[in-house]
């Protein structure tokens, strides 16, 4: 959990707006960072956690948890987290054992054209069912997914991931009024004109139009430096009456091995 962070979003394990839809993107840059600092912010705010991690391992989420003071492994053991693991469920559906065929969330993968209902069922089942000792004094719940661009490689159809993604927003931030963060990624490689590339730019554009938060992470358009290691775009999207209030602020940040600094442009003291 990053506290710079916190404050730029006027939000912490104590205060934070609930029934929200952040959506986290990344062009050329990776914004995995801030995909740790939610995990770790709403379990520090004794949240209930739905995890899908598409495309780390669970070792890999908990070392990097560890560096920044939260256990997964102690959270999971409650039932404060559940916890998907992409990689390890899809080859149990890919190349089935005879003791274990794989999660049922995970059946698109034998049919990518029957869409994400059972994977919605599984986040819906997960955040509503009461789990462990402390089952009563959980807080708001909470879907997380990283990150939801790795379905279109798998060979869902954008259409079906806003789909998706509707649903669960409906469920977690409507219902429940909990709150939603999901990651996707956009290489902008439009020169090549890869299809994939095409179905992340129209489910990118998609999120946007659902969600109330972004921060989108870019690589320096001045190229490298060590010293910053790129920017953030944070836009917030309020409904006024009939309209839509839109607010941007541009951040630079450089990611330390436990934590990040974030400072507005220009005012880093590499360039000053």
């Amino acid at each position: 959990m990053y506290t710079e962070l916190n404050s730029i979003l006027n939000s912490g394990p104590d205060s934070f707006t609930q029934g929200e839809f952040i959506l986290l993107s990344d062009r050329q840059s990776d914004a995995s960072f801030l995909v740790h600092h939610f995990l770790s912010l709403y379990l520090r705010a004794h949240c209930r956690v739905c995890f899908l991690g598409l495309v780390q391992s669970f070792s890999h989420y908990s070392a990097i948890s560890q560096r920044l003071g939260v256990s997964l492994a102690q959270a999971k053991e409650k039932g404060q987290l559940i916890f998907l693991e992409g990689l390890n469920e899809s080859l149990n559906v890919l190349i089935p054992q005879e003791t274990d065929t794989g999660n049922e969330a995970m059946d698109f993968l034998r049919d990518p054209t029957a869409g994400l209902r059972r994977l919605y069922e599984f986040v819906r089942f997960s955040l509503r069912s009461s789990g462990g000792e402390e089952k009563d004094e959980w807080g708001p719940p909470v879907l997380l997914v990283d990150d939801v661009s790795v379905l279109l490689s798998l060979g869902v159809s954008a259409g079906a991931v806003l789909d998706f993604s509707h649903y669960c927003q409906a469920t977690v931030c409507s219902q429940l009024q909990g709150n939603m963060v999901m990651l996707v990624r956009c290489d902008g490689e439009e020169e090549e004109g890869d299809g994939d590339d095409e179905g992340s730019e129209l489910l990118l554009k998609g999120l946007t139009h659902q969600c109330s938060l972004t921060l989108n992470v870019q690589g320096l358009p001045t190229g490298y430096c060590r010293d910053i290691h790129g920017q953030v775009e944070v836009c917030w999207r309020r409904k006024e009456g009939d309209g839509q209030n839109t607010q941007k602020k541009l951040f630079q940040y450089k990611v330390h091995d436990k934590g990040a600094s974030f400072f507005a442009r220009g005012t880093s003291s590499a360039v000053l």
